[in-house]
């Protein structure tokens, strides 16, 4: 399974991304979906997670401002951020559990500029 995931880039300070992520097979049941995300020097942290029935978490530094969700359809994670701040400037990961492995992308990067 292949993780593609898109929709970084440079954003100012009070702006909005959205980020997409696409599984390339359906061939093992899926769990979750998760959106992480890996600051320069620090750990990888979870932004938000979804479960195939559609039961979001947030992390708290973003559960005001963010909205996760997925098409089991398109095989597909979406996450939305709005009043983005510099400190969410990270590399943004999605990862999907499924029930033979979890799998990841390749990372899209999001810079906030205050």
């Amino acid at each position: 399974v292949q993780l593609q995931a898109s929709g970084g880039g440079l954003v100012q300070a009070g702006g909005s991304l959205a980020l997409s992520c696409s599984a390339s097979t359906t061939t093992y049941n899926r769990i979750a979906w998760g959106w992480y995300r890996q600051a320069p020097g620090k750990q990888r942290e979870l932004v938000a997670s979804i479960t195939s029935g559609g039961n979001p978490t947030y992390a708290d530094s973003v559960k005001a401002r963010s909205t996760i969700s997925r098409d089991n359809a398109k095989n597909s994670v979406y996450l939305r951020l709005d009043a983005l701040k510099p400190e969410d400037t990270a590399v943004y990961y999605c990862n999907l559990v499924t029930d033979r492995d979890t799998y990841w992308g390749q990372g899209t990067q999001v810079t906030v500029s205050s």
